[in-house]
């Protein structure tokens, strides 16, 4: 096993990779230092090439999205700290997405913000129904990142993932399978085994015909991922530099509502 500043770990095993979230204690949530950890994990996989991706997250949250600690402890350097952050994870994420070899996202509880877009951006999404989905960017006066909005829409339409976005209302997983965000649930004790079972068939499958099966089925509208991590990019970084970010940062760190701004020239 691999494990990079105690936050990821990777391991191959008869061909497939296992790429882990090792911050329990924190929800797996990704600070400065776990992207950084996350983004090398993810380029030493891909340079191993796996026939199979499974990505995992231990403990009871598969992944809270952002380190809401570490935000709010960067006060009004939040856009600082939200730059930095996905200057090195959204290429590492791309390159991820871009790979050749099928992903499996083992979902075994809840996943919001940046979690969102990590498991869904798999090929095959298992979950238990221990799994919610909540994306949460909204109430904190932020804009989604690690393509959280781009894999919402594909696969629950964009109509609903603006919903889900915009009200931040939690889905739990039944819903989620009936939207189409998973595409299987499992018995907590049996999804471990059912993601393994389905990363050893593919990995007895064809590399070329895999990949030629997940060029083809991106389609076009998968050149434009890149161009929208971009945007998200642009965007979050707008959000986390100005007084409605920090606002929704603080106010969730004192559990209360945000007072977010009434007009825009209130902004900074």
């Amino acid at each position: 096993m691999n494990t990079i500043d105690r936050m990821v770990s990777w391991r191959i095993e008869d061909d497939i990779a296992f790429l882990v979230l090792e911050r329990p204690d924190h929800a797996n949530a990704i600070g400065l230092v776990m992207a950084r950890a996350l983004a090398r994990a993810i380029d030493e996989v891909l340079a191993a090439q796996p026939r199979v991706i499974v990505l995992q997250g231990r403990g009871r949250v598969f992944c809270a999205g952002g380190d809401i600690t570490e935000f709010s402890a960067a006060a009004d350097d939040l856009g600082t700290l939200v730059d930095a952050i996905l200057d090195v994870l959204h290429p590492a994420f791309l390159r991820l997405c871009n790979a050749p070899m099928p992903v499996i996202a083992e979902v075994g509880g809840p996943i919001g913000g940046a979690g969102v877009g990590w498991a869904l951006a798999a090929d095959f999404v298992l979950a238990s129904p221990a799994m919610k989905l909540r994306t949460g960017y909204a109430a904190l006066g932020l804009s989604p990142d690690l393509g959280s909005s781009w894999f919402l829409a594909r696969r629950a339409g964009a109509v609903r993932a603006q919903r889900l976005l915009m009200l931040s209302e939690p889905v739990d997983a039944e819903r989620c399978l009936a939207w189409g965000l998973v595409d299987e649930l499992h018995a907590p004790d049996q999804l471990a085994a059912a993601a393994l079972q389905l990363a050893r068939r593919l990995a007895a499958s064809s590399r070329p015909s895999i990949a030629a099966i997940k060029t083809l089925c991106r389609g076009p509208a998968w050149a434009g991922l890149e161009a929208h991590l971009a945007r998200e990019h642009r965007l979050l970084l707008a959000c986390a530099s100005g007084a409605d970010g920090r606002e929704g940062v603080g106010a969730f760190m004192q559990r209360r509502a945000p007072e977010f701004a009434r007009h825009p020239d209130s902004e900074d």
